[in-house]
């Protein structure tokens, strides 16, 4: 068997000069090359927080060649370092297929992060199937917080929430006591989904002004 690709910096970075003016699909069928190669990225751990291009190398690079579900939130839990938030939330689909209650207590630790792209990765891992049916165990870990993308995080989980458990959803969001900045851009989401009936949409836009009244009383 040959022996693992070592992935340097120097080498990585040569490999993206060669690319030219490179996009997302370019970085990522290089990065499926090296998952071919059996490929080492530990060296890129240190560097991905002040050089971004190799954050999603390293991820994904790592992630793909580990194939327990329980073995891959384990990497991400080890490896918080979320300075590029868009490619951190690319990082749902791997723990999609982790237990639900597993999950819960990773995101209990999470949300209490001093980083906002850690606190933000704890309400978004559930946005994939691994949320579904959950609604009452997760939406009490909603919490006002004043960062603008775990704000979009915590709104995306809800609307998200609102295709399966509406009723619930919508009894909670209107006596939840978040700060509008949160609620409204949850209900935009929720109006924007092609997911959610437009019956619902209705009742959800009716809560605006309420909410609205609410933060106004404050």
């Amino acid at each position: 068997m040959n022996e693992p690709l070592i992935l340097t910096p120097q080498l990585v970075q040569k490999d993206l000069d060669a690319l030219g003016k490179y996009k997302t699909a370019d970085v990522d069928r290089l990065i499926r090359g090296y998952v071919k190669k059996n490929a080492d990225a530990s060296l890129l751990r240190e560097h991905i927080l002040t050089q971004q291009q190799f954050h999603r190398i390293y991820f994904y690079v790592s992630l793909e060649q580990i194939k327990d579900v329980n073995a891959r939130m384990a990497f991400i839990h080890e490896n918080l370092l979320f300075s590029d938030w868009w490619h951190t939330d690319e990082l749902i689909g791997y723990v999609a297929d982790l237990d639900f209650e597993a999950a819960l207590k990773y995101a209990a630790e999470y949300i209490k992060s001093e980083d906002p792209f850690v606190r933000r990765w704890g309400y978004v891992l559930f946005i994939a199937h691994l949320g579904r049916g959950h609604a009452e165990q997760l939406l009490p870990l909603m919490k006002n917080d004043g960062h603008y993308y775990v704000q979009m995080g915590e709104a995306w989980l809800i609307a998200g929430l609102a295709v399966t458990e509406p009723e619930t959803v919508h009894k909670w969001l209107g006596t939840c006591g978040l700060d509008y900045k949160i609620c409204g851009k949850a209900i935009q989401k929720i109006c924007d989904s092609y997911r959610i009936s437009q019956d619902w949409k209705e009742k959800f836009k009716a809560l605006r002004a309420g909410l609205k009244d609410k933060v106004a009383e404050k």
